[in-house]
């Protein structure tokens, strides 16, 4: 899908094991930046290097013109086809420093963050040649489209970052805006908030591209950043009402809150577990979105 002159949304359809005959459906986006190269933002899991490919021809241009896969973060849906990619190509990896460990020790991240379904995701770990971090600019002589701000968005991991394409005016979230309503992903929600309202700050984003929701353009992008301030905030009052009910047992806490927020029963899930114990080590914090 075009979304600007330059900028190609990518969606990729997958599936995450949940139980034996029980799956979780989920999507995320990849984006190609069209230039004198191609940049391309997120590969999506283990296998999507095809339909990426493809697209990519299908617009008269060849995969092997992809010189920066930028990893916005090191989870599975994110850096699963890159392997696949830098092999086949030889184009160039980049992320945050605080990802590396888990882009180049896939083993290392299951370890540390299991999810149901891992090793199906990815492709296999990767070398991250160059660290980005906050202020960050990539040249236009790379980009090829005009110079891409990077910002340090850290909450829904440590490294998480999102990228500022200044000649469209088109952000590239990430992860870091929840989409209400969906399963919420992050470590830190104090964080989550700080970065997503300096997200809200930037000025004159004509277009909104998250890896968890179709891209919203104008207005409608600033009205997405505020609708996932408002879910961070609702979450956290689910979580304490439950926790001040006397609810100690973190599962149990897990079914009540995806229950309370109208999720289906296969989002009880290691994932949402770690999520709401993210807000738990801020339980003193009566008001998230006036504290953060």
């Amino acid at each position: 899908m075009q979304v600007t002159p330059t900028i190609h949304a990518i969606r990729h359809s997958f599936r995450i094991p949940i139980a034996p005959g029980i799956t979780f459906d989920r999507f995320v986006y990849s984006y190609v930046v069209y230039g004198d190269t191609i940049i391309l933002i997120d590969t999506g899991v283990a296998g999507c290097e095809n339909q990426i490919f493809e697209h990519i021809r299908s617009t008269g241009r060849d995969p092997s013109e992809i010189a920066l896969v930028i990893l916005t973060h090191s989870h599975p849906d994110h850096i699963g086809a890159a392997r696949a990619i830098q092999q086949t190509f030889g184009c160039s990896i980049a992320a945050h420093p605080a990802e590396r460990n888990w882009i180049e020790d896939i083993d290392l991240q299951n370890r540390e963050r299991p999810v149901p379904g891992f090793t199906d995701l990815l492709g296999g770990p990767v070398h991250v040649d160059h660290d980005l971090v906050d202020g960050d600019i990539i040249e236009a002589d790379e980009a090829g489209a005009g110079e891409m701000l990077v910002f340090h968005t850290p909450g829904h991991s440590n490294g998480s970052i999102s990228l500022l394409l200044q000649s469209e005016r088109a952000l590239f979230s990430g992860d870091a805006i929840p989409v209400a309503g969906d399963l919420p992903v992050y470590d830190d929600a104090a964080l989550s908030v700080k970065s997503i309202k300096r997200l809200r700050g930037v000025a004159g984003i004509r277009v909104l591209l998250s890896s968890w929701d179709d891209p919203r353009l104008g207005d409608a992008a600033y009205q997405r950043i505020n609708e996932g301030l408002e879910y961070l905030r609702i979450i956290h009052e689910v979580v304490l009402t439950s926790h001040n009910e006397g609810i100690t047992d973190l599962m149990e806490l897990t079914k009540r809150t995806a229950a309370a927020l109208g999720l289906p029963p296969q989002a009880v899930n290691p994932l949402l577990a770690r999520t709401l114990a993210a807000n738990l080590q801020i339980k003193d914090s009566k008001n998230l979105l006036e504290d953060y």
